[in-house]
């Protein structure tokens, strides 16, 4: 789907910039650009659990620190 933006008669250069970003924008054009640019692929079950349980340890022995007085 292409966009396509024509001048209209007695139309200034920055308002036709204007109407064109609006329609980029309300079109969002931007925000599945900015979402494919950093393609991640999915992860497994398996990996979202390690990642989950690794989450939870650091989390353990940070507040174990900070209650020891190691970490202010």
């Amino acid at each position: 789907m292409p966009l396509e933006v024509t001048r209209k008669e007695k139309e200034n250069n920055s308002s036709l910039v204007y109407r064109f970003t609006r329609s980029v924008i309300q079109s969002g054009i931007i925000r599945e650009a900015r979402s494919r640019r950093f393609f991640q692929r999915p992860m497994s079950k398996t990996a979202k659990k390690r990642a989950a349980l690794r989450k939870i340890r650091a989390k353990e022995e940070y507040e174990k620190k900070l209650k020891a007085g190691q970490i202010k």
